[in-house]
């Protein structure tokens, strides 16, 4: 069973993002540029999708899942290439959250003694 009907969700925030677009156009106008390819670009659509997969994951990205997903499929991307863009995902978020658990135990080192021992 799936989580959500992706292609219902889809299609609910195109017409979100229209509405948006009706209220102030040239905030929805600059974020539609910023996925436009430019000129000199070395990456086909499909690394860019897989990637975009990728951050969609880390940012935890609904509307960025089913978009890029969409655009992954059109650009050729199998369910195989996604399952393994998402597996970069998986081992930088892992990586993250080891970095992050070594700034807790610099915070704690650094916190322990301005902090007075005992019951919280």
């Amino acid at each position: 069973m799936a989580f959500l009907d992706w292609g219902d969700y889809r299609r609910n925030l195109t017409r979100r993002f229209a509405e948006f677009g009706k209220l102030r156009g040239n905030t929805l106008a600059g974020y539609q540029q910023l996925g436009a390819p430019e000129e000199g670009d070395v990456l086909d659509a499909k690394t860019r999708e897989l990637i975009s997969l990728a951050v969609a994951v880390t940012t935890r990205c609904d509307g960025c899942i089913a978009s890029h997903t969409t655009a992954a499929i059109k650009a050729g991307a199998t369910r195989e290439e996604v399952a393994e863009a998402l597996s970069v995902a998986v081992q930088l978020n892992a990586g993250a959250a080891m970095v992050y658990s070594s700034r807790v135990l610099d915070a704690y080192d650094g916190l322990k003694d301005q902090t007075p021992h005992g019951h919280a």
